[in-house]
């Protein structure tokens, strides 16, 4: 999937706040296309992952109910300026994308 995802982290004392927005139409599989009323199929993200230097410190399942283009928010204790932090997912479709950056 060609789609991007952004993330940014900072760290203030002993903790660490990433911050990420991810690029998919998020569909739930519920409503229909205006033109043709044909149900427009599921397209959601199911599964998020997140680690600091390799170790999970995030991991969440995910449905049709989260909003295009989601936004995600969390704070890391014990995270280091220049710990490597990444973002992953995966969706119903099996797209899956991941995004990587140092905490500054």
């Amino acid at each position: 999937m060609a789609e991007s995802m952004k993330i940014r982290a900072s760290v203030s004392g002993d903790t660490a706040a990433v911050k990420c927005l991810m690029n998919h139409p998020m569909e739930t599989g519920l409503r229909k296309d205006a033109k043709s009323g044909a149900v427009i199929p599921a397209h959601h993200i199911t599964n998020v992952t997140a680690t600091v230097n390799g170790k999970i410190v995030l991991d969440a399942e995910w449905g049709g109910g989260i909003s295009k283009n989601p936004y995600l928010a969390f704070k890391v204790k014990g995270a280091n300026k220049g710990d490597k932090v990444v973002v992953s997912w995966l969706d119903n479709t099996g797209d899956k994308n991941a995004a990587e950056a140092s905490i500054a």
